[in-house]
């Protein structure tokens, strides 16, 4: 497997791999990962899809890429997803998925087209006392010494960083400031979390620092991530004869180790009660879905909580990860991520407006016409004054196809469960979905006498406890996640935000779908180029804008730098003058 960018390698079909119609493949989970695997193995490694078998323990796939109307319950989605278009993987793969909705048509074109049309953007990020403007006004507010440590993070080799809290790197300059209220709620990042994921992600998405208060950068699919990418390729996939087993419980994958190869032996599985095991050759490949972020999620409903389950189950990504952990060390370090929930987790709820109570405030916020098809509220927004530090969010409506046009769907999540609330003065994870959605109406600016029964009769709320939504971020070193494919392995490789890949950052969608196109094209050695990461961190068009950008737009000869560099700065400048440097820096606005 190698990496390439530019036309050259994105345009061109592969060669049938050699030996390919002997192989077959069993893919351990069915999240975005696991069928961008599938994917890449009918598509470019050509493997006819009856050898292909994917063992789910849900009965529906999808994994965290979830929405779903549950019977006697409402709409639900854990989460969402924004996307960038630098996402280079995952645009690879889905301009070659037909969309389920347009005959002709690919899943990329149907996005690009409807983020050309709407383009994204928010008209209010944040907000304060019961609904008013935070008046955050796009800046950062960012003091130097702020900027001084965001710039000393970026530049910090990955080794300083190994199992580094973000605390350890940023002080309150950084931590009191609007870079952080608008990082933090985009990105789920606690303080507490990796300081080495924190640069990670700067590095990777510093061409979009200008976009980051008003999420001009991001682009969202027309309805949830599961009618919107899942079902288009499960679609495909069924198309092409792969075989799905759901209600399928992988416990194992068992390994003959030696010096200088790593075989996958065996899978063992329980289907319909029964435990089985799967033999395998070295014909048979294996790809594992490790670990799992919405492990031991659970729903509550509109009247009862959602419990808060923290036991690793039997079956789960997390067991299965550990026994495999246990048989080489090159496997990883599952419990690095998974021993303290209580770092981990945070709360989410889905809200569905029943009349035409709720829409108006939603309107008053993000200035536009919910109702509209169009970008409604342009990404989350926070209450920043929250004692759970709670955000929400409306997308395009319908969210989902099947929901009336009267009603809207909404997302609302809280990164402090174990808070009491402003209005409800109980803890986000002991509340009902009745109760959270109080709490939001009042971070709205509904009248208190209005809150109660608005919440009961003109909502339904669904709320979700997530244990371990947030395991990836916790602080690590080399090794403690497996590589996509380890050294010596013959026939298996790891898949999606507990794989280790180069250079991309997890708990984004490109990075589960480059884990699925980087295994698929290693175990087959298909002949085509893996899309490098986007390499705007070398770029020093990118580098001349983001820190600027970080600086609310002022202008190097604008900053406190002191006389000494002052002095500096005045030489430097005068050297570059009539210089294609002096022209480069004018056009980003640094002097």
């Amino acid at each position: 497997m190698y990496y390439s960018s530019g036309n050259y390698e994105a345009f061109v079909r592969p060669e049938k791999p050699e030996g390919v119609e002997n192989k077959s493949a069993y893919i351990i989970g069915s999240g975005l990962a696991a069928l961008s695997a599938a994917c890449f193995l009918v598509r470019d490694g050509q493997m006819d899809g009856k050898r292909i078998h994917v063992l789910e323990k849900d009965p529906i796939p999808g994994g965290a890429c979830d929405g779903y109307q549950y019977n006697n319950v409402g709409y639900v989605v854990r989460g969402g997803r924004e996307m960038d278009n630098h996402f280079e993987c995952m645009w690879d793969l889905f301009h070659s998925i037909p969309s389920i909705e347009t005959e002709g048509v690919s899943v990329l074109d149907e996005y690009y087209w409807l983020n050309k049309h709407d383009p994204n953007y928010s008209l209010m990020r944040a907000t304060v006392n019961r609904g008013d403007d935070a008046h955050t006004d796009g800046k950062f507010a960012l003091s130097e010494k702020g900027s001084l440590e965001i710039m000393k993070l970026f530049f910090t080799p990955d080794e300083d960083l190994y199992d580094k809290r973000i605390t350890d790197v940023f002080d309150d300059e950084v931590l009191n400031s609007n870079f952080w209220l608008y990082w933090r709620t985009m990105f789920a990042f606690e303080n507490w979390h990796s300081a080495l994921e924190m640069k990670l992600y700067i590095k990777r998405f510093i061409h979009h620092i200008g976009g980051l208060p008003d999420f001009r950068a991001l682009r969202f699919t027309k309805y949830n991530q599961y009618e919107s990418m899942i079902l288009p390729m499960v679609k495909y996939l069924e198309a092409h004869n792969v075989q799905f087993h759901y209600d399928t419980k992988v416990e194992n994958v068992k390994f003959d180790i030696k010096k200088d190869a790593k075989v996958a032996k065996s899978i063992s599985i329980i289907r319909d009660g029964n435990e089985e095991n799967i033999d395998l050759t070295e014909n048979d490949l294996v790809f594992i879905t490790n670990g799992g972020c919405v492990e031991n999620s659970s729903l509550g409903d509109q009247n009862t909580p959602a419990s808060y389950n923290t036991e690793i189950k039997k079956g789960g990504g997390w067991d299965m990860w550990r026994k495999i952990a246990a048989q080489d060390e090159a496997f990883g370090h599952p419990d690095k991520f998974c021993h303290d929930p209580e770092q981990t987790n945070w709360m989410s709820a889905t809200v569905t407006t029943l009349d035409d109570r709720i829409p108006p405030y939603i309107q008053n916020i993000c200035k536009r016409d919910p109702f509209n098809g169009k970008v409604v509220t342009g990404g989350i927004v926070t209450a920043k004054d929250s004692n759970w530090l709670l955000s929400w969010t409306f997308n395009r409506q319908p969210h989902f196809r099947s929901q009336p046009k009267d009603q809207l769907v909404g997302w609302i999540y809280g990164l402090f469960s174990d808070r009491p609330g402003n209005y409800v003065k109980k803890p986000m994870r002991e509340c009902t979905g009745k109760e959270i959605c109080m709490e939001w109406l009042y971070h709205m600016g509904v009248p208190v006498n209005e809150i109660e029964d608005m919440a009961e009769h003109s909502a339904n709320t669904v709320p979700c406890m997530m244990p371990y939504i947030t395991a990836f971020f916790m602080p690590r070193r080399s090794g403690d996640r497996p590589a996509v494919v380890p050294a010596g392995s013959v026939n298996f490789a790891f898949l999606g935000q507990f794989a280790e890949t180069v250079r991309d950052t997890i708990f984004t969608t490109e990075y589960s779908v480059r884990t699925g196109m980087e295994a698929a094209y290693t175990l087959l050695n298909i002949d085509r180029g893996v899309p490098e990461v986007w390499g705007s961190t070398y770029d020093v068009r990118d580098l001349l804008n983001a820190t600027v950008k970080l600086n609310d737009g002022k202008k190097l000869t604008e900053l406190d730098l002191g006389l000494k560099r002052k002095l500096a700065l005045k030489e430097a400048l005068k050297k570059a003058e009539g210089t294609d440097i002096e022209k480069l820096l004018r056009e980003f606005n640094v002097i």
